[in-house]
């Protein structure tokens, strides 16, 4: 005889899992990761990417200025460069103002795979938006950007 207690049901509590904004948003953003995917051509991560994307327009950087310029955590940041370096994406020399810290920077093969990916990251958001009209566009992203 199984004696295993029933869990509460939405039924009980109301939590509707498929209207809670964590789900939501996690679904999204899965949305938005296939797109990117097919769109990047298997290039690059959307975290890679955005790596990318703030070294060319921000030029050399600290890697920890880098990493929460692009709101990743200390060790995220490290294994993203590793990896973007190990592809010979980015470079990492001693800043000549202060010895101690190291700048990360884009390399010609980063320049390039930066400008043709932000095309193609363009095409991106287009696409992940596509369901909502202009208005709806601008309404999400002005919230997303006062909860993030």
């Amino acid at each position: 005889m199984d004696e295993t207690p029933k869990a509460r049901t939405s039924e009980d509590h109301g939590y509707l899992l498929h209207e809670q904004v964590g789900f939501l948003l996690r679904k999204a953003y899965q949305r938005n990761c296939t797109i990117f995917s097919d769109k990047i051509d298997g290039a690059l991560t959307p975290m890679q990417f955005s790596i990318l994307h703030r070294l060319a327009e921000d030029g050399p950087m600290s890697q920890n200025m880098l990493g929460r310029s692009v709101a990743m955590d200390g060790a995220t940041t490290k294994g993203v460069v590793d990896r973007l370096s190990a592809r010979g994406l980015l470079r990492t020399e001693r800043d000549p103002t202060d010895r101690r810290r190291h700048l990360v920077s884009l390399t010609s093969e980063g320049v390039a795979l930066v400008d043709s990916a932000t095309d193609a990251a363009i095409e991106v958001s287009a696409d992940v938006l596509d369901p909502l009209n202009k208005r709806e566009q601008q309404t999400l992203i002005r919230l997303l950007g006062k909860i993030a």
